[in-house]
């Protein structure tokens, strides 16, 4: 439960981060652009009409939290004295995955990819949820 609960923390920074910033900054990466798209080529494949608008990236926005907050809850498997540095790399090769993984799935590159600014706000915003995840953990275990 401490790592669920963990993982749910640095997903919520992870997207408070991208969300508020994104609002202000051209360069930003837009993260959500690749989560529609996802979404929009999984329901058209299931033969669902795909949501538009409001509901398209509130549903998006669910779907990313919900696979953050998974996928940073694993930082919390091991020994307590690595979970800093678990944190860490979960982080870093999530927002490396971010990069390198969108072309293959045969989503857009580009809301993440635009110029070398965008690239290391993306690595590094996951890095933050992942070290945000890894804090939690480490304060909810105390």
């Amino acid at each position: 439960m401490k790592s669920i609960l963990g993982g749910l923390a640095g997903a919520a920074a992870l997207n408070i981060l991208h969300e508020s910033i994104r609002r202000f900054d051209h360069f930003a990466p837009r993260v959500d652009l690749i989560g529609e798209e996802a979404l929009t080529k999984l329901t058209k494949a299931a033969g669902a009409t795909p949501l538009t608008g409001n509901a398209r990236y509130g549903a998006t926005l669910a779907g990313d939290l919900v696979s953050n907050a998974l996928y940073f809850a694993l930082i919390g498997i091991g020994l307590k004295k690595h979970l800093i540095a678990r944190g860490a790399a979960y982080g870093l090769a999530a927002g490396v995955g971010a990069l390198a993984l969108t072309k293959p799935m045969g989503l857009s590159d580009a809301p993440v990819n635009r110029t070398a600014r965008t690239q290391v706000m993306t690595v590094a915003y996951y890095a933050i949820g992942g070290l945000v995840a890894a804090l939690a953990m480490r304060a909810l275990k105390k």
